[in-house]
């Protein structure tokens, strides 16, 4: 006598996959770790000097980042103002010789102190991932 091994009920039948569940969960995946990553590395720019505009923090994203966050720059700006609303960033508007005045961003001490506790956190969880898939890490 077999037993069937129970399934939960929404899970597929072996050789059923659905494609749609796998591209929406790969999406919601790179949405929150590029949520992540984008306010952990914006810290870490602010942290290296002196205060900086936008446009600044994107050419030194490109810069060091290369190709992974090039083409996001409008995407940094929802970031920014959360982590100023968050106290971890403070801003003053500054005019400009060139254009219109520009808003410059600065870490806060409280900025420093979740950047710290958040590489912390980045680095233990990088060096687990890294165990469990076999990366360059482990």
């Amino acid at each position: 006598m077999t037993v069937a091994a129970e399934r939960h009920p929404n899970e597929r039948a072996p050789g059923t996959a659905d494609a749609n569940g796998v591209e929406a969960f790969v999406r919601k995946f790179d949405k929150e770790l590029a949520s992540g990553i984008t306010a952990l590395t914006l810290l870490g720019v602010l942290a290296a000097g002196e205060p900086l505009y936008g446009y600044q923090i994107a050419k030194r994203l490109e810069r060091d980042a290369g190709a992974a966050l090039t083409g996001k720059q409008g995407a940094l700006y929802p970031v920014l103002r959360g982590l100023e609303a968050a106290a971890l960033l403070s801003s003053e508007v500054q005019p400009s010789l060139s254009g219109p005045p520009r808003r410059y961003y600065r870490i806060t001490a409280l900025g420093r102190e979740a950047l710290a506790q958040c590489t912390t956190r980045w680095r233990a969880a990088r060096r687990i991932v890294d165990t469990i898939l076999g990366g360059e890490h482990a």
